[in-house]
C-alpha cells in the first residue's frame, strides 16, 4: 500500500460520508443547547470522532480475525441505529412539546455523558462495515485512515454544533421538536438504507 494522494482522498471521503449522521445529530444537539459553551463543543465533537475513528478500525479487525461473525451481527446495525436514535429523538421531541415538564426538571433535556455516547454508538455503528472497504489495508494504513476519518468527523461536527447553537438561540422553544425530529429522521434513514438497500 502507497502513501499516495488516493489514499489520503479515499480516507477524507470516507471521513466526509460517514460523518453526515453525526453532524446532523451535532446540529440536533446545538439547537437544543444554544448555550453551549466552546469547550462542551469540543467534548461533543470529540466523542463522534472517537466513535468514527474507532469503529472503522474494530470493522477492520472483524475482517482479519471473526469475519464469518461479523457478518452476521452486521444485519442487527440498522436496528440498533432505529432503536438509538428513535430513542433519543423520541425523548427530545417529548420535551420539546410538553415544556411544562422540560422546567419542572430543567437538567432532564441536557446532553448527559451518557446520552452523548448512545449518540456517538449510534451515528458510527455502520461505520463497522468500513472495515471491509479498508480490509487490503496492513495495520498502519487502517489506523492513519481511521485517523483521518476521526479528524474530518471533528471538524464536521463542530461545524454542526455551531450551525445548531445559532439557530437554536433564534428557534428559542421549538429547537427540542426540530432536534427530536431531527433524529428520528436519521434514525429512519440508516435503517431504510440498512435492511431496503
Amino acid at each position: 500500500m502507497n502513501w499516495d494522494l488516493l489514499f489520503f482522498t479515499k480516507s477524507i471521503a470516507l471521513g466526509v460520508g460517514l460523518a453526515m449522521d453525526a453532524f446532523s445529530v451535532s446540529l440536533a444537539n446545538g439547537l437544543n443547547e444554544p448555550s453551549m459553551k466552546k469547550t462542551r463543543m469540543l467534548l461533543i465533537a470529540g466523542i463522534f470522532a472517537l466513535f468514527q475513528c474507532v469503529m472503522p478500525l474494530i470493522g477492520w479487525i472483524c475482517v482479519h480475525t471473526v469475519v464469518q461473525y461479523f457478518n452476521a451481527v452486521s444485519v442487527l446495525i440498522p436496528w440498533i441505529a432505529l432503536a438509538l436514535l428513535g430513542y433519543i429523538g423520541g425523548k427530545m421531541l417529548y420535551e420539546g412539546l410538553h415544556p411544562e415538564k422540560e422546567e419542572e426538571n430543567d437538567n432532564d433535556h441536557a446532553l448527559t455523558m451518557k446520552l452523548l455516547m448512545v449518540q456517538g454508538i449510534a451515528t458510527s455503528i455502520d461505520a463497522l462495515s468500513v472495515g471491509f472497504t479498508i480490509a487490503e489495508y496492513d495495520v498502519i494504513h487502517a489506523l492513519i485512515s481511521c485517523m483521518i476519518i476521526g479528524i474530518v468527523t471533528l471538524g464536521i461536527c463542530l461545524a454542526g454544533l455551531h450551525l445548531g447553537r445559532k439557530f437554536g438561540t433564534k428557534l428559542a422553544g421549538k429547537a427540542g421538536i426540530l432536534g427530536g425530529i431531527i433524529l428520528l429522521v436519521i434514525g429512519l434513514e440508516i435503517f431504510v438504507s440498512g435492511v431496503f438497500m
